[in-house]
C-alpha cells in the first residue's frame, strides 16, 4: 500500500478544555505521513498556547497554525484547511473530539483499495458527564462500497450515512476540482456540504470499525441551538431548493425533493426541542412553506412513500394550523 500524505484540519476556537486530547490523538496515530493544519479562528482563550506548547514539546515539524485576522466561523476555517492542504486526502477533526489510534491508517488502506472519493468509519459517542458510550451517527448502508452517483444520492436520502463533515477521509482533488467549499456564514454547514458532495460523488467506501470519538457535553452545538442556527437551516433549505429547481434529471430531482422534505421535518423537530419558542418555530415553518414540496399528483404516485407524503403534508398547512398539529404530534 502506498502511504499518501493526509492533511488533518482542526479548528481552534474556545476549545482549551479539549484541544490537548484532540491533538494527542493525532500525534499518536499509527499512520505517520500526516500534515496537521490548525486554524485559529481568533480565539480568546488559551487554546493557541496549548497547541504551540505541544508542537514545541514534541517537535511536530509538519504541524502549523494559521491565524485568521478575524473570527469567521467554522465554514471559513474548513475552507482554509482545504486551501492550505497539500495531502492526497483531507480529514476534518473537531477540536473537542478524538481519533482512535489506527483511524487514519485504516481509512487510508480502505480508500486506496477502493479508490473511493470519500471513506468513512464508525463513530463512538461518549457522554462526557458520565463517560457512558453510546452509538451515534451510524452507518446504515448495507454495502461496504457505493458506486454510481444516483446510488450514493439515494443512500444519503435514506439516511444510509451521516451528514457530518468530520470522520470522512476525503480525496482533496475531488473537493477542489468540483469547487466543493463550505458556505461562509453558516453554523450548521455539514448537512449542506455533504449534500452538495453527494451531488458529485461517484464512489463512497465504509469502514466497519470505530475511527472517531464524538464527545457530548454541555458546550456541544447540539445542546446550544438558537435563532442563528434556525436561520442557518432556512438558508440551507433554500440552497437545497435551488439545486432542486436547477436539476433536469427526473430521478435526481425526486431524490433532492425527498432530501429537502426530510430536512424540513428534521430541523423543525430540532428547532422545537432546542427552544420551544412558538415565534421562532413559526418563522421557520413559514419559510419552509415557500420551498419545494410534493405536487397534487405526487400524492397519488407510487414513486413516494406514504410516510414521505404525510411528512410533506404536515409541513405545508397554514402556519397556525401547522403549529397546533405539530404540537399535538410532538406531545402525544
Amino acid at each position: 500500500m502506498m502511504n499518501p500524505l493526509v492533511s488533518i484540519s482542526i479548528p481552534i476556537f474556545k476549545c482549551e478544555e479539549f484541544i490537548e486530547n484532540a491533538l494527542l490523538s493525532v500525534k499518536n496515530q499509527t499512520y505517520k505521513n500526516l500534515e496537521v493544519i490548525l486554524i485559529n479562528d481568533k480565539t480568546q482563550d488559551n487554546s493557541v498556547e496549548i497547541c504551540q506548547r505541544l508542537i514545541s514539546d514534541y517537535q511536530l515539524n509538519n504541524w502549523k497554525i494559521i491565524h485568521l485576522e478575524k473570527n469567521s466561523g467554522l465554514s471559513v476555517v474548513r475552507n482554509e484547511g482545504i486551501s492550505n492542504a497539500k495531502g492526497k486526502y483531507i480529514f476534518f477533526l473537531d477540536s473537542d473530539d478524538t481519533l482512535f489510534p489506527d483511524a487514519i491508517e485504516s481509512l487510508v488502506k480502505k480508500a486506496e483499495e477502493t479508490e473511493a472519493e470519500i471513506t468513512m468509519g464508525e463513530v463512538e459517542g461518549i457522554i462526557l458527564s458520565s463517560h457512558k458510550k453510546t452509538d451515534v451517527f451510524p452507518i446504515n448502508c448495507k454495502d461496504d462500497v457505493l458506486e454510481g452517483n444516483e446510488k450514493i444520492l439515494q443512500e444519503l436520502v435514506r439516511g444510509g450515512f451521516a451528514v457530518s463533515s468530520w470522520n470522512k477521509l476525503i480525496l482533496l482533488d475531488f473537493l477542489k476540482s468540483n469547487s466543493l467549499y463550505f458556505t461562509p456564514g453558516l453554523f450548521a454547514q455539514d448537512s449542506l456540504h455533504t449534500f452538495e458532495m453527494a451531488l458529485q460523488l461517484n464512489k463512497v467506501a465504509f469502514l466497519r470499525k470505530k475511527t472517531y470519538r464524538y464527545y457530548l457535553h454541555q458546550n456541544s452545538v447540539i445542546h446550544n441551538r438558537e435563532k442563528k442556527h434556525f436561520d442557518n437551516w432556512i438558508t440551507i433549505a433554500e440552497k437545497i431548493n435551488f439545486h432542486l429547481l436547477s436539476e433536469k434529471n427526473s430521478l435526481r430531482r425526486k431524490l433532492i425533493l425527498e432530501f429537502l422534505i426530510h430536512f424540513k421535518a428534521d430541523t423543525l423537530q430540532m428547532n422545537w426541542k432546542a427552544q420551544k419558542n412558538e415565534q421562532l418555530w413559526k418563522r421557520s415553518y413559514k419559510a419552509y412553506r415557500q420551498l419545494g414540496s410534493l405536487s397534487f399528483w405526487d400524492y397519488f404516485s407510487r414513486d413516494y412513500s406514504g410516510k414521505l407524503k404525510k411528512q410533506d403534508l404536515f409541513y405545508r398547512l397554514p402556519v397556525a394550523l401547522g403549529y397546533r398539529f405539530f404540537l399535538w404530534r410532538f406531545n402525544r
